[in-house]
């Protein structure tokens, strides 16, 4: 292949990404509508015994898959961390990967991930970083019978689902960067916010994603003391 039709088809690849691009109001609608699915089906939902144990939960719905030489994943979301009495307002965050292939076409998976510890969430707080190479990472179980103490799962520091043509199961998401999305925070909260400010509770939730903020409070409430 000639390297200007190379070039060319990896336009052609970023460009329908982008016109797949959902506004930020109905991406928060599609997370959280994701989240209510997913948990209303109690034998194969999270176990709600390791969402009782999360530190953060992210949502993102219709993360793309487009390859015509090069493959590639991108997704925008949410990301929400338990705070004192309550949880964060969403933290904007993208997730990007790719492999090469020749597959053609494009699809699109909701995914949901969950934070298990404090090290993982000083790494959601940092912006940037690697699932697998900072990071450890592992497909979560399904199911309210599943088993939750098994050695790789009391080993990972984030479980990671996905949701395809209503299938959901445990996922790999091991190369997968997640990062802070700068531009949605700006739009989400009219200024320039880290991940830290928001999550640790420096903003206030905004109206356009308070939805969200209340189907994961009645999911999965959190008790004040």
């Amino acid at each position: 292949m000639r390297l200007s039709h190379f070039f060319l088809l990896l336009t052609v690849t970023g460009a329908l990404l982008s016109a797949q691009e959902e506004t930020l109001d109905k991406r928060v609608r599609h997370a959280t509508d994701t989240l209510h699915e997913i948990m209303g089906m109690p034998d194969k939902s999270i176990p709600r015994g390791l969402l009782d144990r999360a530190q953060c939960l992210a949502v993102v719905p219709g993360m793309k898959k487009a390859a015509f030489v090069v493959g590639g994943e991108y997704g925008r979301g949410f990301a929400l961390c338990r705070t004192e009495g309550r949880w964060s307002a969403p933290a904007p965050i993208r997730l990007a990967g790719g492999s090469f292939g020749l597959q053609l076409g494009a699809d699109s998976t909701d995914i949901v991930f969950l934070v298990m510890n404090d090290r993982g969430m000083k790494k959601l707080l940092s912006d940037k970083f690697s699932i697998g190479a900072d990071l450890a990472g592992a497909a979560g179980p399904v199911g309210r019978d599943a088993a939750a103490n098994t050695d790789i799962l009391l080993k990972a520091e984030i479980l990671c689902w996905s949701r395809t043509k209503g299938l959901f199961a445990g996922a790999s998401l091991d190369g997968t960067v997640v990062e802070h999305d700068e531009g949605e925070a700006k739009k989400l909260y009219g200024k320039a916010m880290s991940n830290r400010d928001i999550i640790e509770g420096h903003v206030a939730t905004p109206e356009a994603a308070r939805v969200l903020v209340h189907e994961l409070d009645e999911i999965a409430p959190i008790r004040k003391r």
